[in-house]
């Protein structure tokens, strides 16, 4: 199994890719340590993933506040003994364009999408470097390497998590830590669904964005998950300072 002996965090773990990447790193035999600020639904998740006889635990925590995650971080040390995987998947999604964003929910979506990432890999690192090295897998997005004026802000900051992420890889590298990121286009999740919901033939525009994939449908949570969980593994051992696309062909479109 290729997480034997290893411990992973996968924040935002309550549902969604997140959720299945936890559920998939358990499967694969490592101690899984959900993080969320749902509480409720993250033990569920957690519990879940137990009742499977796999190794589970939930922690509570937001990624935009700095003792919350160092917290996480020593809880799951201090539980496990070591930490080997990270998987950055919180984030938060508000539509708008540019003029229609406000400054609070810009600073929102930063402070998780983007300062979650900068919290997590910071206080997650010097854990990794006591035992030799490990592996970073942040959730970046199709629209970090194009643009949708609906979603400028959200853009913004997957794009900046792109930069980190070959950043991150350059610096810790020499000292056995690989840094990646996915970029999915649309998944199957809540949030997903939730934004299909609000139109005014939900089935008709879940059909319409599908059409504009090469496979003719949008991803499942589990698809993303096994590009992360073979990011984070041994198989992935000569991958750092990429960007995976897992689209199903969405951005290959010129017109």
């Amino acid at each position: 199994m290729p997480f034997s002996g290893k411990t992973a965090i996968v924040t935002g773990a309550a549902s969604g890719i997140g959720q299945a990447c936890a559920e998939l790193l358990g499967r694969r035999n490592a101690r899984v340590v959900l993080v969320d600020w749902n509480a409720e639904a993250g033990e569920q998740a957690a519990a879940h993933i137990r009742s499977l006889g796999l190794e589970a635990h939930y922690c509570r925590a937001d990624v935009s506040q700095a003792r919350e995650v160092e917290q996480a971080v020593e809880e799951t040390l201090a539980r496990y003994g070591r930490l080997d995987v990270l998987i950055n998947n919180a984030a938060v999604q508000i539509l708008g364009t540019l003029t229609e964003t406000t400054q609070e929910q810009w600073e929102r979506m930063q402070s998780v999408n983007l300062e979650g990432v900068f919290l997590c890999s910071r206080y997650a690192i010097p854990a990794m470097l006591r035992t030799g090295g490990g592996s970073i897998v942040n959730m970046s997005s199709a629209l970090g390497l194009v643009g949708d004026p609906d979603l400028a802000a959200y853009g913004a900051f997957k794009g900046g998590i792109i930069a980190l992420t070959k950043a991150m890889a350059i610096g810790y590298g020499p000292h056995g830590i690989r840094v990646n990121c996915i970029c999915p286009g649309d998944v199957n999740t809540p949030m997903v669904q939730e934004f299909f919901a609000k139109a005014p033939d939900p089935e008709r525009f879940r059909t319409e964005v599908a059409s504009h994939y090469a496979l003719r449908r949008i991803a499942e949570p589990a698809e993303i998950a096994e590009a992360a969980a073979f990011l984070a593994s041994g198989a992935a051992s000569f991958i750092t300072g990429t960007a995976l696309v897992v689209d199903g062909g969405l951005t290959s479109r010129c017109y």
